[in-house]
């Protein structure tokens, strides 16, 4: 077991070795590199799938629109930013904000699985379909896996869509509310059984 000042340190010392990296051709218009933030001990950790324009310009997930909207989520659980843990898929932003390909995923997914080991989080919630499909090793549309419980790498993750999507489609503000409660209730209950994509209380 690590202390917390042994994870700020192995994931910091993660973080400064990526911040030349070039494995993919993402770091070719890279402003800054976008590793993750947050509390190291956290039980919940949200992950989306990559960084956009206001991240790549500041270094840090989910300060846009939709980071206002992430932050109403994280209190609506009851937490503040600080006490939770963010990060992406992908550390550097996408051309035009768009998904991230297989091969980019591919070379950064080993990266953000350190920082998801080191942390060992209760819950992961995954944020958009990018994230839900890497994270539980499936290929599906956001709507039919969000509601739903997975367990994959030892990882107990509830997708729900992206803040940004929410940003544009407010109607799904109730999914996402409901997506929050499961969250809750597996949190005050980690200890009751999940099987993998099923619901049992």
């Amino acid at each position: 077991m690590y202390t917390v000042g042994q994870k700020i340190e192995i994931l910091k010392v993660l973080e400064d070795s990526l911040q030349d990296c070039i494995r993919c051709g993402l770091h070719e218009a890279r402003t800054n590199l976008v590793f993750g933030a947050g509390n190291v001990e956290a039980d919940l950790v949200f992950v989306g799938e990559g960084p956009g324009a206001d991240e790549d310009k500041e270094g840090f997930p989910f300060v846009g629109a939709a980071g206002v909207i992430l932050t109403k989520m994280i209190r609506a659980l009851g937490y503040e930013r600080e006490q939770i843990y963010i990060c992406n898929v992908v550390k550097c932003r996408p051309p035009g904000n768009r998904n991230p390909k297989p091969e980019e995923m591919a070379q950064c997914k080993q990266f953000l699985y350190a920082q998801l080991d080191m942390i060992k989080p209760k819950v992961v919630c995954a944020l958009g379909a990018v994230a839900a499909n890497l994270l539980t090793n499936r290929q599906d549309i956001i709507s039919k896996m969000r509601g739903k419980v997975f367990r994959n790498r030892e990882l107990v993750i509830v997708p729900t869509f992206h803040p940004a999507y929410i940003y544009r489609s407010y109607s799904k503000k109730k999914h996402v509310w409901e997506d929050l409660k499961l969250i809750e209730s597996l949190l005050e209950e980690e200890e009751k059984e999940i099987v993998d994509g099923t619901r049992l209380f």
